[in-house]
């Protein structure tokens, strides 16, 4: 797959079984394998419950993003003030400098689908990268904890929606 890719071609579609097949295999790297899909089933990706949406750039498949309760991690007091979004890139595209854009299409479906009042995201606190992705799209830090399943840090980061 070429890894070039034009930001302005970035598109959320409805996730495939072909996508979620795919998807359901993404091995990262040490420590950001706290991301891999281990477990996850394709038929699990599917259900419209988990919120899973393909992001393509033309029609590759470059990530996912999904809204609801998959983006929340187990160890946090999560409440209904915000939408919980979380996603993930194709893993050798992940360093390239395409946070930004894939999630700001993930914000625009997510506004367009559920009009929340605020975003919400829970990163790995060891992921400077995402960090600095989220933080330049406007959202802030709100707390920090320790995940229930392996107790790793993570930080909850929260941008309202104006407008």
């Amino acid at each position: 797959m070429p890894t070039a890719i034009d930001p302005r071609s970035i598109r959320l579609a409805p996730l495939s079984r072909e996508h979620a097949e795919d998807i359901s295999t993404w091995r990262y790297a040490a420590p950001y394998d706290t991301y891999d899909m281990v477990g996850a089933t394709p038929d699990e990706l599917l259900r419209p419950e988990v919120g899973f949406h393909a992001v393509l750039a033309d029609d590759r498949l470059i990530g996912f993003r999904s809204f609801g309760p998959d983006g929340r991690v187990p160890g946090w007091d999560y409440d209904d003030s915000a939408l919980d979004t979380g996603g993930g890139l194709r893993p050798e595209l992940t360093g390239q400098g395409l946070g930004p854009a894939v999630i700001s299409a993930g914000l625009d479906h997510g506004r367009a689908l559920f009009s929340p009042p605020a975003f919400r995201v829970t990163v790995a606190s060891f992921n400077a990268r995402a960090l600095r992705a989220v933080e330049s799209l406007g959202f802030e830090r709100v707390g920090t904890f320790e995940a229930a399943r392996d107790a790793r840090d993570f930080t909850v980061l929260v941008r309202p929606e104006t407008g």
